[in-house]
């Protein structure tokens, strides 16, 4: 058996995924810098509201839009409660054909009409129970109030398995993370869904007979914060806002934790914007911001917002509109921040009357107690159906012709020639773009003949047993670990989520730009003078063989595909509402002209083993498609495709 050349038994990547980040912030604040720099011609109110209209344009171009859906809401209300300073009714509303949300509405025991404040929910599972402390004070004070539970929350789980009582993936974020991949596959954003979830509510608050539609406020925490924040900007309705524990400048915010699906959008920072201009579009309506010392929303980040907001106020003449608390403790809300709050819709909606202290004598209810429904749950009492369906009747409403080639190329960003390396000759390193640096390793047996050049995309810093047995078999193997890998392994689960993320708020694609990385080494493989004429043939697991289609769409040389235990469709991930792995295959859009198969044409491909989004092997038919008998190794695939 011939021997090997000596190996590296470790393969190393110089860009670790923390220096990726590293990058990754250093092209946000550019554009950060960018925005900064834009906004320092604008003087005058002619020119302000101008901007504010430039904005409303690039905040709905990000958010994808929202529904043209005007059907009845369709309220159903189970149940009231009585407390001595407050009522609750409890209802269900129809946000959108067959998708119910449920909510509580706190009634002031006064007759009339008073001002009414829309209460998004942060991201406890147990979702509008959440608002009820402050929901009951406002209450107290004179306000409407409706509290609503947001997707994947309270009594709208996701996926809910009756046999379980539960969804089958537990948790307000976990769920966002699943529904909101989805939605960028179809070219929407979850953002959308919360958004029209949010003005939804707001047309059944605004058309009580309690309400005063005139004198609306909207609030919430987290992301409750976050929900205040869009709907705010959006919806003129909203007179007074007061979002808390959220707001914060991406010049801070960006290197840390940047939110779950619903608060990153794609092109959100490569479109000139940042969460300061969501208030700027608000102007010269009052505003306020709560903070906590200690909160990962810093204080740090909502002084960057608030000073920006107070200066873009200042042309308008109403500089005493925006406000900043901060209050002690971590993420929540202290009582020193819920007492500006009460102060500070006392102040805009009531004309500064009645007073900001919380009642002690408050009547707080059970969250079984707030239920809406008999089970709690929507999927079983209304029959709602999850987000995934509609977005399943999205991807046809959103289906176009498009130019494949041209998005390979915005996508990839191929290098015209091989770059230059740096090292030895069996551990090198390379860029692929100014100042990503991935490292190759060259793995091939002893002698001199000219033999077929396989690229093998690793996961790790450890070289693996396959790449080595390739070369055995009789190729010159590059294995490379493409940027940003390893990937953390927190909530590894669903992918490499934080990095896909920050990659799309800049305006770029996790996917592509790994693919990227792949077909450079393509090109340094091609140029060997040992690597034989002929297709390059690349290697790859799981959704690391979306780089690797990507990058044979852009690199012609890439011929010749292995690809193991593989998703064999982006559309097959529509087809459950739970799924794994997807941040790392998400391409926003694609799925409205193009699926994995668009990728694989013109090439040899071979899928063995193809799965689903949840890593079940799936019957496929066409030659495409291997499955190995039980105890099959590697050797007949090597020998018989591979190196064929």
């Amino acid at each position: 058996m011939t021997k090997l050349l000596p190996l590296l038994v470790v393969l190393s990547a110089s860009l670790s995924a923390q220096s990726f980040n590293d990058w990754l912030n250093q092209q946000a604040q550019l554009l950060l810098a960018q925005r900064r720099a834009s906004l320092e011609p604008v003087r005058t109110k002619a020119e302000a509201v101008a901007r504010q209209q430039v904005l409303r344009e690039k905040l709905l171009r990000v958010i994808g839009g929202l529904p043209a859906y005007s059907g009845p809401l369709n309220p159903k209300i189970t149940g009231r409660l009585e407390a001595p300073t407050h009522s609750i009714e409890l209802v269900a509303l129809e946000s959108l054909p067959g998708y119910w949300m449920t909510a509580n509405l706190y009634l002031p025991k006064k007759p009339g009409k008073h001002p009414a404040i829309l209460f998004s929910i942060g991201h406890w599972n147990e979702g509008k129970p959440a608002a009820q402390r402050i929901a009951a004070n406002l209450a107290a004070q004179g306000f409407v109030v409706l509290a609503f539970d947001p997707m994947g929350q309270g009594e709208r789980s996701q996926a809910y398995d009756r046999r379980l009582n539960r969804a089958l993936v537990y948790g307000g974020v976990p769920e966002h993370w699943l529904a909101g991949t989805q939605a960028l596959l179809v070219g929407d954003t979850l953002a959308r869904y919360f958004i029209w979830d949010a003005k939804r509510a707001l047309d059944y608050l605004v058309s009580h007979p309690a309400v005063d539609p005139e004198r609306i406020g909207a609030t919430g925490c987290s992301g409750g914060g976050t929900q205040t924040t869009y709907i705010s900007a959006l919806d003129p309705r909203i007179r007074v806002a007061a979002p808390l524990c959220y707001m914060n400048s991406f010049e801070v915010l960006f290197p840390g934790s940047i939110g779950d699906s619903e608060q990153s959008l794609p092109n959100f920072l490569s479109e000139g914007l940042d969460q300061t201009d969501y208030v700027l579009h608000f102007a010269p309506k009052p505003w306020l911001i709560g903070s906590t010392e200690e909160d990962f929303f810093t204080p740090a980040g909502a002084k960057v917002v608030f000073e920006g907001a107070r200066s873009f106020y200042r042309i308008f003449d109403a500089e005493s509109s925006v406000k900043w608390v901060v209050g002690p403790g971590g993420h929540g809300t202290p009582k020193e921040v819920r007492t500006a709050l009460y102060g500070w819709f006392q102040q805009w909606l009531l004309g500064g009357t009645g007073t900001t202290a919380e009642d002690p004598n408050i009547r707080m209810f059970t969250n079984e107690e707030l239920l809406v429904l008999p089970t709690g749950q929507v999927a079983t009492d209304l029959k709602s159906r999850d987000l995934v369906e509609l977005l399943r009747e999205r991807q046809k409403e959103n289906a176009r012709p498009g130019d494949l080639a041209a998005e390979v190329q915005r996508l990839v960003r191929p290098l015209a020639a091989a770059p230059a390396v740096k090292g030895t000759e069996e551990t090198f390193t390379f860029e692929p773009e100014p100042g990503v640096v991935v490292t190759g390793h060259i793995v091939r047996p002893p002698g001199t003949a000219k033999l077929p050049g396989v690229v093998h995309v690793e996961s790790g810093p450890a070289l693996s047993a396959r790449a080595k047995e390739i070369a055995k078999a009789g190729a010159v193997v590059l294995a490379i670990v493409p940027r940003g890998l390893p990937a953390p392994k927190e909530f590894a689960e669903y992918g490499d989520w934080m990095a896909a993320t920050r990659s799309w708020m800049i305006g770029r694609n996790l996917p592509g730009m790994r693919a990227q990385d792949i077909a450079a080494a393509v090109k340094i493989l091609a140029a060997r003078p040992d690597v034989a004429p002929g297709p390059i043939r690349g290697v790859a697991d799981g959704t690391a063989a979306v780089w690797l289609l990507l990058a044979s769409a852009a690199e012609p040389r890439l011929g010749k595909l292995w690809l193991e235990r593989a998703p064999y469709s982006l559309a097959s991930a529509l087809d459950s509402p739970v799924h794994k792995f997807l941040h790392d295959a998400v391409i926003p859009g694609f799925l409205r002209s193009w699926d994995l198969a668009d990728l694989a044409k013109g090439r040899t491909v071979r899928w063995v083993q193809p799965t689903d989004w949840n890593s079940n092997i799936v019957k496929r038919s066409g030659p495409q498609y291997y499955y190995r008998y039980f105890d099959e190794m590697n050797e007949l695939i090597i020998r018989d495709y591979l190196l064929r």
